[in-house]
């Protein structure tokens, strides 16, 4: 009876546990990279290190040089780390689409080996 209840729980409710793991890692993944933030803020200055116009054209030049570079350091900086949130996301996936697809063979494996050493 207890072989019944863990096969039906294997193939029913711990599968469904699989997959709602899944999405979880998924999401907490997506949180820790903030990458909702990331693309929200994709062109904002670095650190928020702006300079401010003075009253002349040549300070008012120089801010516009230094906020024009600060954005382009944020820029790289966070499309850097949005290609390294992609390719984690894209390694994970594919460990969980192993997951899934490993997870109905596995009591199989067990019955197999136990059949292999008895050989």
């Amino acid at each position: 009876m207890f072989m019944l209840d863990l096969m039906r729980w294997w193939y029913g409710a711990g599968w469904a546990g699989v997959l709602t793991a899944n999405k979880k890692r998924l999401a907490k993944l997506a949180d820790m990279f903030s990458v909702a933030i990331l693309l929200r803020t994709l062109f904002s200055p670095w650190k928020r290190i702006v300079t401010y116009p003075g009253a002349s054209i040549d300070a008012k030049m120089r801010a516009l040089g230094d906020n024009i570079v600060s954005r382009c350091i944020g820029f790289t900086v966070r499309s850097f780390v949005l290609l390294s949130a992609g390719f984690i996301f894209m390694c994970l996936i594919l460990l969980e689409v192993l997951e899934i697809v490993l997870w109905p063979l596995i009591p199989l494996a067990g019955t197999g080996l136990i059949v292999k050493g008895l050989l």
